[in-house]
């Protein structure tokens, strides 16, 4: 397994345990907590999204 492979599955990891957090907020009823998660949710499939792209024109 190579470093490229890592870093993806700790970012698909990670985008799993925020939208699983979503789930535990809503049934805590904290929409801070929902908030923060959504949030995470979108940073770190930007930054999956950016790498992917950096990657493939880094290959090209």
């Amino acid at each position: 397994m190579n470093m490229k492979s890592l870093i993806f599955i700790l970012i698909s990891i990670s985008v799993t345990l925020c939208i699983a957090l979503i789930g535990v907020a809503i049934g805590e009823q904290s929409l801070t907590l929902a908030i923060l998660a959504l949030v995470g949710v979108f940073i770190l499939m930007g930054l999956g999204f950016t790498l992917k792209k950096k990657f493939r024109e880094n290959n090209q």
